[in-house]
């Protein structure tokens, strides 16, 4: 119960800006890291039109980010296939930036980590959630992933 009602606030919070193009909304703290365990919650996508659909992520299928000083693993529970989803690998946050440099991960990620091993987002991060943002060339928002602290 707890847990749901962090998530209606969290998306209280972030529903306040849908009419524009805003990547605000998340308790901003300077002090905040990403140490620790954390739960992909809701997903943000942003269309041109400055609206933003939110979508909730479902109880069955899990993704999870577990961060240390300077390592990151994720790993995705999807129960509408049989594929593994995961990666490891290092990280920085340098100002409002997050990039995530991948080592290796399961055989679909290894696919998508020869082409591209490096991911840059903008990140915002609070005491008990944070949202990865990824930009166009323009640094218009695209999409967002929102993580609420496990751990």
């Amino acid at each position: 119960m707890k847990k749901m009602l962090i998530l209606a606030c969290f998306l209280a919070i972030c529903s306040c800006n849908n009419k524009n193009n805003s990547t605000e909304g998340f308790n901003d703290d300077e002090h905040a890291s990403l140490e620790g365990a954390w739960e992909l919650i809701s997903y943000f996508n942003y269309k041109s039109d400055g609206q933003v659909d939110t979508i909730l992520c479902s109880k069955k299928n899990k993704q999870i980010k577990m961060y240390s000083n300077t390592k990151v693993m994720w790993s995705r529970k999807r129960v509408s296939d049989s594929l593994d989803w995961f990666g490891y690998g290092s990280y920085t946050v340098k100002d409002t930036l997050l990039t995530e440099v991948l080592m290796y991960g399961s055989k679909t990620m290894d696919a998508i980590i020869k082409e591209n091993k490096a991911f840059t987002y903008k990140i915002v991060i609070g005491e008990d959630t944070f949202s990865q943002i990824e930009m166009d060339s323009l640094g218009a928002p695209i999409y967002a992933e929102n993580y609420m602290r496990i751990e």
